[in-house]
């Protein structure tokens, strides 16, 4: 049995792994999506991530269709009831921003789609630095007391306002994020490392990193002159452009060969190793990519292993 992560300060117990639900709806349909989750809850998961915003991005959607997906499954699942799903507020097309009026409003919505009367860990999705921290974390409170959320966490957000977030949270006894979601992969350190881990870190928070496999390309699929058919193969095929790319690349290949593992499954396990990390997020459109991602519980790096991928990505 694969051991359970503490999520922060919370009580909430995490796979190592967690699901992102971006896909539903869009890439994938209802029945594929259906098939991934069942899979991944069989393969002991228990952590799902979406947003009131996936995806509306897609033509003829208008945001909330994966949230509607996953309300469906855990209907028709009345076993999976003890599934933490975390989604997000701030930048569904209805509901942009922070202000007090739209989280409400839009914790309504999740609530609905999801078929739920609590959102496990509702994160903001993308700070709003129109609207004060105060009043940002009070309506977030309000949320919790009233039993609709029971944590909270913040995504795309400053280490100024993340750490004046906390220090209101605390100075008034209200309630506190207690995981952050960074971009944050093998290509891309930066938009985490620094003052933002080290604030992280100081408060306890759990981070739950997105784009873990940088839109695909620390599968390894991509390599020079393979042509790959994917919605994100242009963002994905860039790494391929710059010095670092490769060079993870050719240090995930001898990591990879060293434990007859995944590319997918080293990237991710070099992450889920990071200070601070809990969870890196990871998508599967089919059945058959989840196996790759949820073997991550699993695999253990060598201290020489994690130290020759965070040099070939430095």
């Amino acid at each position: 049995m694969t051991s359970l992560r503490k999520l922060g300060s919370s009580d909430l117990q995490v796979f190592p792994l967690a699901l992102g639900g971006n896909v539903f709806g869009w890439t994938a349909d209802e029945a594929q999506s259906f098939a991934v989750l069942d899979a991944y809850t069989e393969a002991g998961g228990n952590f799902v991530d979406t947003a009131d915003a996936y995806s509306a991005w897609v033509p003829g959607n208008e945001g909330g269709e994966s949230e509607t997906v996953i309300g469906k499954w855990l209907a028709s699942r009345p076993g999976r009831s003890d599934v933490v799903v975390a989604t997000k507020v701030g930048a569904h097309p209805s509901y942009k921003g922070l202000s007090a009026a739209t989280i409400k409003a839009a914790a309504e919505e999740s609530l609905r789609r999801l078929g739920r009367d609590r959102i496990d860990l509702y994160y903001t999705h993308f700070d709003d630095e129109t609207v004060p921290v105060e009043e940002i974390i009070t309506t977030l409170d309000e949320l919790v007391r009233a039993g609709k959320v029971r944590e909270i966490g913040a995504s795309n957000i400053s280490p100024e306002r993340l750490r004046a977030s906390l220090d209101f949270s605390e100075r008034e006894g209200l309630a506190r994020y207690v995981a952050l979601q960074p971009h944050y992969n093998l290509v891309s350190r930066d938009t985490y490392e620094g003052a933002l881990q080290d604030t992280a870190a100081r408060a306890g928070l759990a981070a739950v990193p997105y784009y873990a496999l940088a839109s695909g390309f620390l599968t390894g699929k991509y390599r020079p002159g393979a042509p790959v058919e994917s919605a994100r193969a242009e963002s994905a095929g860039k790494h391929l452009e710059s010095e670092r790319g490769r060079n993870v690349l050719a240090a995930l290949d001898r990591v990879a060969q060293a434990h007859d593992a995944q590319i997918a499954t080293v990237a991710l396990a070099w992450l889920a190793s990071r200070p601070t990390v809990v969870a890196p997020i990871a998508s599967a459109r089919t059945v058959e990519q989840l196996p790759a991602l949820t073997a991550v519980a699993d695999l253990r790096l060598t201290e020489g292993e994690l130290a020759d991928l965070t040099e070939a990505s430095a």
